[in-house]
């Protein structure tokens, strides 16, 4: 079975980190950094999973303070 793009791969972990309530309301997320690191990734999937999840209103993005689990994310 083919493996999932990574920015798919970072969508479902953060979802999933969510809905079980492993990441709470208003908890920042990992660096862009971090998260290229965390999945042996370039910057641009990175980006665009986060761009994705902040459309879909599970994040919001915070120019130069990161990227935050909004306070009703969606069910």
């Amino acid at each position: 079975m083919p493996r999932k793009p990574v920015y798919e791969q970072i969508i479902d972990d953060v979802t999933a980190s969510i809905r079980s309530r492993m990441l709470h309301p208003d908890d920042k997320l990992p660096s862009i950094a971090e998260l290229c690191e965390q999945y042996q990734s370039s910057a641009w999937p990175v980006r665009f999973a986060l761009r994705i999840l902040e459309e879909r209103g599970w994040i919001e993005v915070h120019q130069g303070k990161g990227s935050f689990v909004v306070p009703k994310p969606p069910a």
